[in-house]
């Protein structure tokens, strides 16, 4: 498929809204604002042009990374492809045509050209059990060799227990 990829770079323009569809799929939406500058060379000084709003949708794990790091007004870099819907408004509301700019991402940072971030990786828990490999050694009462496992060893901090506030 021949899908138009686009790399946005602007500021979180509404809270996130997570919510889990009818199939228990996590999916994230908020808003995004893009506002080109440019010097001007005449008045010798930088000035903003219009400002485009992009509705960013995220599913599955980056969903839930989304809302629990992206708050409004954040710097955000958003990949994702890129999907024009058009519509129209029902006579009772004007009856005027409507466009609407949406981004299914696949990648949504902060950007550090603004400020810093600290990123802590998480560890999901499988909802199905792994079944032992053939011939792996099996600790007794632990998983299998090599297995991932669900939480960090005991003398490493778990990045989900130390947060911050």
């Amino acid at each position: 498929m021949n899908d138009t990829m686009v790399t946005l770079v602007g500021n979180a323009a509404t809270a996130v809204e997570h919510r889990l569809t009818a199939a228990g799929v996590p999916v994230a939406r908020f808003r995004l604002a893009t506002t080109v500058r440019r010097y001007d060379r005449t008045r010798e000084c930088w000035t903003d042009g219009e400002t485009s709003f992009y509705t960013v949708r995220s599913w599955r794990g980056l969903a839930d990374n989304v809302a629990a790091s992206v708050a409004v007004g954040e710097p955000l870099v958003v990949q994702g492809r890129l999907r024009v819907r058009e519509g129209e408004q029902p006579p009772e509301r004007g009856g005027q045509r409507w466009f609407s700019a949406e981004v299914d991402a696949v990648a949504i940072g902060h950007d550090l050209a603004r400020g810093t971030a600290a990123f802590r990786r998480i560890t999901r828990v499988r909802s199905e059990p792994v079944p032992p490999q053939q011939g792996a050694p099996q600790a007794p009462g632990g998983p299998p060799a090599g297995a991932p496992d669900a939480e960090p060893p005991p003398d490493l901090p778990n990045p989900l227990q130390d947060r911050p506030a």
